[in-house]
């Protein structure tokens, strides 16, 4: 076996290896995604109140610790955007994989038959006395012989020919396969080294917010609840004060209809990064498959559905529309009509209804636009 059938049954087994790796059961991770705002990234740094002290903070700090929360789970949601970004991204690629690996098996089976053919042709004229049909030809005495052999000739050339030149086709396209192989297997390795990168950081700013919160006495959990509702009152009012309500009066779509009944359909169910269903679902993960079950499939993450779906003035939003929220597009939540969205908000919340305007609207995307 020479060198270079060799290096492509080594690329051929590679890629199926890649996706065998990717088919077994593993933890989620994440990667590519806009970098977090600076209020984010200082969210990273565990502050005194998030080292794992016990001694509860004073009240007159709840607020402090209520904005404190905010910004570690708003990293946490960075972070898993880019966990789902690359989550996208590697099930892309391992599907690439897959067909790189079949067109390198086709390619060898089709290179073994051609040389099957050529060995073949190459033994008949051994038999042939090692003589080149064109010399037997010119050796022969009988001029219609001759002149019938003549167009055998010229037929078993480019027979040959064509033989040769298919030859060479495929070896250059299983030299092409092979090399495509390898670059899809470094940008996985690439993105698994993301995603593990994106998932520490997920579970930094969770066991962070989750120890800052375990230093509140019931009372001040109590009342950190407590202001948490009155913030987004505060936010809500101030949006519809605005009088936005009454320039929206877009209606729904029936695909729209459908993704808004999937959402409803599902509040109550837990906040889990990275789950897109059945049982619990992230923020993009609720969007993407209530858009799924419509009928009409989105890109999984909140950036990226900014990025793709056709952008929509706030004032023509119509139920089934997705707002995205922060600068980063970090959230997204379905518009449900009424001032109102569903969403999946954090971890330790469920997917519920709530304030169109509790949160900073980037703007508004429609997927069946």
């Amino acid at each position: 076996m020479g060198t270079g059938k060799r290096t492509l049954i080594a690329a051929a087994v590679t890629a199926v290896c890649a996706v065998t790796v990717l088919a077994t059961p593993c933890t989620a991770f994440a990667a590519t995604g806009p970098e977090p705002t600076p209020a984010a990234t200082s969210a990273t740094t565990p502050t005194a109140a998030a080292t794992g002290t016990t001694t509860p903070p004073p009240d007159k700090d709840l607020e402090a610790v209520r904005e404190q929360l905010d910004r570690l789970y708003h990293a946490a949601s960075v972070a898993t955007d880019a966990y789902n970004a690359a989550e996208e991204k590697t099930q892309q690629q391992s599907a690439e994989i897959v067909q790189l690996a079949r067109k390198i098996v086709e390619g060898q089976e089709r290179l073994a038959d051609l040389k099957d053919r050529a060995g073949a042709a190459a033994r008949a004229q051994y038999r042939g006395g090692g003589l080149p049909d064109e010399a037997r030809l010119m050796l022969s005495d009988n001029p219609q012989q001759f002149l019938d052999g003549a167009g055998r000739v010229i037929q078993g050339q480019r027979a040959t020919k064509g033989l040769l030149a298919e030859m060479t086709r495929t070896q250059q396209d299983l030299e092409q396969y092979s090399e495509d192989a390898s670059a899809q297997w470094q940008k996985l390795e690439a993105n698994r080294r993301a995603k593990a990168a994106a998932q520490k950081n997920i579970e930094r700013q969770i066991k962070a917010a989750k120890t800052l919160e375990s230093r509140l006495e019931k009372r001040q959990k109590e009342r950190l609840a407590k202001l948490e509702e009155e913030a987004a009152h505060r936010a809500q009012t101030a949006w519809l004060d605005s009088g936005i309500l009454d320039e929206i009066d877009g209606k729904a779509s029936a695909q729209g209809k459908k993704a808004v009944e999937f959402a409803t359909a599902q509040i109550g169910k837990p906040y889990v990064w990275g789950a897109e269903g059945p049982d619990s679902y992230d923020c993009s993960g609720l969007t993407s498959q209530a858009w799924a079950n419509a009928g009409h499939g989105i890109p999984r993450t909140s950036q990226e559905q900014w990025k793709q779906l056709q952008h929509v003035d706030i004032q023509d939003m119509r139920p089934g529309d997705l707002i995205i929220y922060f600068g980063d597009a970090s959230h997204v939540a379905m518009y449900v009509g009424d001032g109102a969205i569903i969403h999946a908000p954090r971890p330790g919340r469920t997917v519920t209804l709530a304030g169109a305007g509790t949160m900073p609207i980037l703007g508004v995307v429609r997927p069946d636009a």
